[in-house]
């Protein structure tokens, strides 16, 4: 067996969760599945994967080999694919990257439609809260709300987010409304862990306002703070996205938006090259399409 063929096997392998799954989808023997991959651990000189008789793990050599055996195999196909004169057909695995719920609410729906478009394409979601590597993860597209540093991958700006003050009718009723960022040093707060700070939250669409605060509940989810802001026990700030649910069926409620700062930009990223593939360049553009009809995720002002 070829050094490619077994790559396709090892990455099958891997998707499948083990070597009879792989076998089956393959239309090869257990044995031959096997061998494949043993025959690519003594080429490399180190062990791909943990096998145990109840579970199948990559090792650390093996989590860094498929995501390189992903994206070589992707640019065989995309060779194969120009040479038949089919490039510009987009068909093949795509995957792409988001933030969690974001993902889930936003980029999902874009990835279902774009399914129903193009039947030849597969795609496979990784929505995670962290910022991924593109080359080093075997990614091919990802959607990131921030402003972006200068690097080697293409962005394309397709929306905007606001960061908004929330609390439920209950907190307001009980407490009032604040009218000035100073007011909520009256106020009980609910941090976030690593997304507006614990001990300053800044205000003004050039930041410049500076309110200290001293929350006593932090939460390391998005689900738990939004949790306890519709319960009543204080405000808590967000991506306009994440408590458009809330917001919506009055859960929520915005305060202080005159103090909002710059609304955070969204980008569709992808690795530069000298040949985009057709698949990341329809789902780019296709993408970029359906978020420019939405004109923006604000859910403030929708």
């Amino acid at each position: 067996m070829d050094r490619w063929q077994a790559m396709r096997v090892f990455v099958q392998v891997v998707d499948s969760g083990g070597f009879a799954p792989a076998a089956k989808l393959l239309h090869m023997s257990a044995p031959s599945v096997t061998r494949a991959v043993a025959g690519l651990e003594d080429l490399i000189g180190t062990r791909l994967l943990v096998r145990t008789t109840r579970s199948l793990k990559l090792t650390a050599a093996g989590e860094g080999y498929v995501a390189d055996c992903r994206r070589i195999l992707a640019e065989i196909a995309e060779a194969e694919a120009n040479a038949a004169g089919s490039f510009t057909q987009p068909a093949g695995l795509l995957t792409v990257t988001a933030p969690a719920l974001f993902g889930r609410i936003h980029v999902l729906p874009v990835i279902l439609d774009f399914l129903n478009r193009y039947p030849a394409m597969q795609v496979r979601t990784v929505f995670v809260d962290r910022v991924t590597n593109l080359v080093e993860e075997g990614l091919d597209v990802a959607v990131r709300i921030a402003a972006l540093p200068a690097s080697g991958l293409v962005a394309r700006r397709i929306g905007s987010i606001r960061q908004v003050l929330c609390g439920s009718p209950d907190y307001f009723a009980r407490r009032g409304e604040p009218e000035k960022p100073a007011d909520l040093a009256s106020h009980a707060v609910i941090g976030r862990d690593g997304l507006f700070g614990h001990s300053e939250w800044l205000f003004g669409q050039d930041s410049s306002i500076r309110v200290p605060v001293s929350p006593r509940l932090i939460c390391n989810t998005n689900d738990a703070a939004i949790a306890a802001a519709v319960a009543g026990w204080g405000l808590s700030r967000f991506q306009s996205y994440q408590v458009a649910p809330e917001i919506e069926a009055g859960r929520l409620r915005i305060v202080l938006a005159e103090y909002e700062r710059e609304p955070v930009p969204i980008h569709i990223v992808h690795a530069e090259g000298r040949m985009v593939s057709a698949r990341v360049r329809a789902f780019v553009d296709f993408a970029a399409e359906h978020f420019r009809r939405r004109a923006s995720m604000d859910a403030g002002a929708a």
